[in-house]
């Protein structure tokens, strides 16, 4: 039944039956506005390619990641490394020039262990007031923020970005770390369900590792549906939040998740992430198959069931960024990456950008206004990522500053690129 004929046979019916239907809510209109956003990458989580000089200062190599950033160094010493971080990187000036940029959202990732640490899990906490206060500064300044679980106990995919870099993610074969990650889930949405109007979503995991087979895949489909449970409805009843699950794909086709959680289910919406420098093949691409690679996504995104959000991607188009593939690891551009092929040289492809050519700040516009004329084709876009401290390739402020990205997001030089 259209929604018009809908809406006037509950007027019919009376006016208390229209918050039956209308009853959800959500903090922003995904169906019709566009999300334009930007990830605050490397704050609450390390990372070690965004600030380097956090790992480079303990003096250890073997320090690669959150968990051995604790599980290495006395504890008053990495505390208060990591305090000096959490009040310095962002700030409520960041949120304030990111509303100045024209953007709508900001993506914050954050691990489980600023709400619960284990026995035998070195994790420092303390990152939950900084979230508080990430709330705080969204709601001042006009921005809806996506809280994203980027890290589950036993890591849902072995990257350093989950906390925990290993061979193997175990996240899913210990049915414990899933119940714990539910019980965050549960903490999470208590802080903020009375909030949605600022933190429209949840993200209860970002980036599980699909990859590796079923086994992952039906672990994660089933915590997709808790977790609608654990964020939809948290009060014990039938009663709905306004709060969104924003579900990842696991790495899997958008094909793979045709109809998945979508009669029965309302405010579901979908993550991808789209990057075109992990592997041999894409990160030879030159300029032009880079853009042709972005405009292609357009009619998946465009057909796809769900409202789907491309969560994170980036303007830059080579993995040479210092340790984007970890703490000690080369890049597959110059073929330092182990078992890679050169593909030329890194210098003036990452860095300051005050070693860019304009050729190649240039393709950077035209790469960046590519993929977002393509990903509005869905709900829209949150770049990876704000800042970093030597990938300027990487960031918005940057590409702010340097030009590649303009001052308003819907200021196009080259719309019809995709045509």
């Amino acid at each position: 039944m259209p929604l018009l004929n809908r809406l006037f046979s509950l007027a019919v019916l009376g006016v208390s039956a229209v918050p039956f239907v209308l009853s959800f809510q959500p903090g922003f209109d995904y169906g019709s506005e566009k999300v334009r956003g930007v990830n605050l990458g490397g704050w609450l989580v390390l990372e070690p390619w965004i600030t380097p000089s956090i790992f480079e200062n303990t003096g250890n190599d073997d320090i690669v990641d959150e968990w051995t950033f604790g599980e290495y160094q006395d504890y008053d010493t990495a505390l208060a490394v990591l305090q000096d971080h959490w009040n310095s990187w962002i700030t409520e000036d960041d949120f304030e020039a990111i509303a100045a940029a024209g953007l709508n959202h900001v993506r914050l990732p954050i691990g489980y262990w600023a709400f619960a640490v284990g026995s035998g899990e070195p994790y420092i906490t303390g990152q939950q007031k900084y979230l508080e206060k990430a709330i705080t500064w969204a709601a001042n300044h006009d921005l809806k923020l996506i809280i994203d679980l980027h890290g589950a106990p036993g890591s849902q995919n072995g990257f350093d970005n989950s906390g925990h870099r290993m061979s193997y993610p175990t996240w899913q074969s210990n049915q414990t770390n899933i119940d714990r990650t539910d019980d965050i889930i549960k903490t999470i949405i208590s802080m903020v369900d009375s909030e949605y109007e600022t933190v429209p979503i949840i993200a209860p995991l970002n980036e599980p590792a699909g990859y590796d087979g079923d086994e992952m895949l039906e672990v994660v489909k089933q915590y997709w549906y808790d977790s609608y449970g654990n964020i939809r409805y948290p009060y014990n009843s039938s009663t709905e939040s306004n709060t969104v699950e924003l579900i990842h794909d696991a790495f899997q086709s958008l094909s793979y998740w045709d109809g998945f959680m979508v009669d029965g289910y309302d405010g579901v919406a979908m993550d991808t992430h789209i990057y075109q420098m992990f592997s041999d093949e894409e990160v030879a691409y030159n300029y032009s198959q880079h853009i042709t690679e972005a405009c292609s996504y357009g009619s998946s995104l465009a057909d796809f069931d769900l409202w789907i959000i491309v969560g994170e991607w980036t303007p830059a188009s080579t993995d040479c960024a210092k340790w984007l593939n970890g703490r000690g690891t080369g890049s597959r551009y110059d073929g330092t990456y182990s078992g890679s092929t050169y593909v030329g040289s890194c210098t003036g492809k990452t860095g300051n950008a005050t070693s860019f050519s304009s050729d190649y700040k240039t393709f950077m516009r035209q790469y960046w206004e590519a993929q977002v004329i393509t990903y509005e084709k869905g709900s829209g876009w949150i770049q990876w990522t704000w800042k970093a401290e030597n990938a300027d390739d990487w960031t918005y402020q940057a590409g702010l500053k340097y030009g590649w990205i303009p001052q308003d997001p819907t200021d196009l030089e080259y719309p019809d690129i995709c045509d």
